[in-house]
């Protein structure tokens, strides 16, 4: 379910499956629809996104 974020004073429309942000619902879906499908990103939908979730930078509580 494509999600909406606030960010910068705009509106930003996430996807659900992979948390990439774009500035059109439209857009949002289609990534959706593409995740779901084929469990990957399309690089055609997501070099339009603005928003990218922190995926790799997240403490997963190993010690350091």
């Amino acid at each position: 379910m494509v999600r909406e974020k606030k960010l910068d004073g705009k509106t930003v429309y996430l996807c659900g499956m992979c948390g990439l942000g774009y500035l059109d619902w439209e857009t949002a879906k289609k990534c959706e629809e593409w995740c779901k499908k084929t469990g990957t990103c399309s690089i055609e939908i997501t070099k339009r996104a603005v928003y990218f979730p922190d995926l790799f930078n997240k403490h997963d509580g190993a010690s350091s």
